[in-house]
């Protein structure tokens, strides 16, 4: 199994600022406010956080192996 990798780069669909961030292993991050524009970022219809919507790598729990969803 590869190790999990916790830091995810986001972009923001509005000013495409990008801004690394290092993902909660805890909890999903529903809502992110992006540090140029302030826009208030959400999950994309069909996704579970921020990460898997707007970021370089999907959440923790989207990357292990047979894991269709997660938060839910």
């Amino acid at each position: 199994m590869k190790p999990l990798q916790l830091t995810s780069t986001l972009t923001c669909p509005v000013c495409a600022h990008q801004q690394s961030e290092q993902m909660p292993t805890d909890a999903c991050q529903y809502f992110y406010e992006c540090p140029s524009c302030h826009t208030i970022l959400k999950p994309l219809a069909g996704h579970c956080c921020v990460y898997c919507s707007y970021g370089t790598v999907p959440c923790p729990p989207m990357q292990q192996p047979g894991t269709s969803s997660c938060c839910g």
